[in-house]
């Protein structure tokens, strides 16, 4: 158990500088039960926030972490850190084509999952083809999470 807990932390850490660029250092704050990482720079800017979130796929849970510009107002990134989606078509969403969609993402209002089109606007991503439930998780998951993380820090 204690080696599960120790890899779990290596992966939280490696992820923590994955979905926020640009991150030298990270403290972290819990509020509310939540854990929440805030990234700065090498001059101790804050880059941004960064937190896990979690909830049904395909195949079973899937968690993410998930990086967002101070202000709240943009995806910075995002890494999954535990999923069983199908291999090859829902595993997908662990893959750099899809993680990179979520580079700049504007989060307001929502969110939104768009299927067999490109995006046309900043809110929007493009679902993977084969694996849209898998891609409407990880939606659902980043809105639902965003909302909470959004209700603790304003």
């Amino acid at each position: 158990q204690p080696r599960i807990e120790v890899n779990r932390e290596r992966a939280l850490r490696v992820a923590i500088f994955e979905v926020l660029p640009g991150t030298e250092t990270h403290e972290t704050i819990v509020k509310e039960g939540k854990a929440i990482y805030k990234g700065f720079d090498s001059s101790g800017r804050l880059i941004g926030y960064a937190f896990t979130g979690n909830g049904p796929g395909y195949q079973g849970t899937i968690e993410v972490m998930i990086g967002v510009d101070p202000e709240l107002e943009k995806t910075t990134g995002i890494e999954v850190l535990e999923s069983v989606e199908t291999p090859g078509l829902g595993a997908k969403i662990t893959g750099k084509l899809f993680r990179d969609k979520f580079r700049g993402l504007v989060i307001r209002p929502l969110v939104e999952l768009i299927k067999g089109k490109p995006p046309e606007e900043p809110n929007q991503i493009q679902a993977i083809t084969g694996a849209t439930i898998s891609s409407q998780a990880v939606i659902d998951i980043l809105n639902k999470t965003i909302k909470e993380i959004r209700g603790i820090l304003q």
